[in-house]
């Protein structure tokens, strides 16, 4: 694919289509990487994605148990 490079102030770009931006899910940033006598734009994943529905699941299947007891619960414990 071909895009041209743009004025932008006293900067140049490239613009890329809305399909491409959807479709990738590029909002403000990319990454930018040289390679090799390649420029790559790689999309920036937001931290976290996906986490609350993931979290949802385990505790569904109960799958959020504590594997080791809370060393907080031991009765002997005294301050």
């Amino acid at each position: 694919m071909q895009v041209s490079v743009v004025q932008i102030g006293n900067s140049k770009g490239i613009r890329l289509a809305k399909n491409i931006l959807e479709k990738y899910e590029i909002t403000d940033k990319v990454e930018l990487i040289l390679k090799e006598g390649f420029l790559i734009l790689k999309p920036i994943q937001k931290a976290r994605t996906g986490w609350e529905a993931a979290f949802q699941q385990m505790a569904e299947k109960g799958d959020d148990a504590l594997l080791l007891p809370d060393v907080f619960e031991d009765e002997t414990w005294e301050l």
